[in-house]
């Protein structure tokens, strides 16, 4: 029996210091993330960086001179992808990029009375589902199916983690595109790796 623990790679980068408390906790996110979603047998890289970092990447990438929260880079398109890394392919698909600012997580975080791991693990699965080709711009529908899954995802994997006190923890769920609301805008091209990007 192939054991599929071995197939599942996370990639961790981490460019500052505040977010080295939630590295171990987010890897195992991402790794059950990763089975959940039927691409056990893919590579994942996964930065960790401050909103100075991400502003440049959001400016230059996609055109917009602010901060944000993550932002995904696909290494091919998701069909490609679903394919290799759900149906046993030989070496690790890599997924692609994602890059998430510590530091508007736990501004997030904040704002929504929850901890600041459950935002990162939010903002994880989101940024894993640009990955696969989910998105919540096109149209209401795509916005709807996306948030579902999000909200499924995050369910399952707050289900596994407890607390120290040993009660269940909470999913500290709310979509990633919140809490800044936004009106629906016309579909966006599918970004490639390091050639745009998806993101809130």
């Amino acid at each position: 029996m192939r054991d599929v623990t071995l197939a599942v790679a996370v990639e961790i980068g981490c460019r500052t210091i505040r977010a080295r408390p939630h590295l171990e906790a987010i890897a195992s996110d991402a790794e059950a993330l990763m089975r959940a979603l039927g691409v056990a047998r893919a590579e994942l890289s996964l930065s960790f960086v401050t909103d100075r970092a991400i502003r440049r990447l959001n400016r230059d990438f996609r055109g917009k001179d602010r901060a944000t929260d993550v932002l995904s880079f696909p290494q091919f398109g998701p069909e490609s992808v679903l394919v290799e890394a759900g149906r046993g392919a030989i070496a690790p698909v890599p997924l692609g990029d994602i890059v998430i600012s510590i530091e508007t997580a736990a501004r997030q975080a904040r704002e929504l009375n929850v901890e600041t791991g459950a935002r990162l693990r939010t903002l994880l699965i989101h940024g894993m589902l640009h990955l696969l080709g989910y998105d919540h711009e096109g149209s209401e529908a795509d916005a709807r199916r996306m948030f579902a899954l999000e909200h499924e995802m995050a369910t399952r994997l707050a289900g596994g983690r407890t607390r120290k006190t040993g009660s269940r923890a909470k999913s500290g769920w709310s979509p990633a595109a919140m809490p800044q609301p936004r009106r629906a805008r016309g579909p966006q091209p599918q970004a490639r790796k390091r050639a745009g990007a998806k993101t809130r």
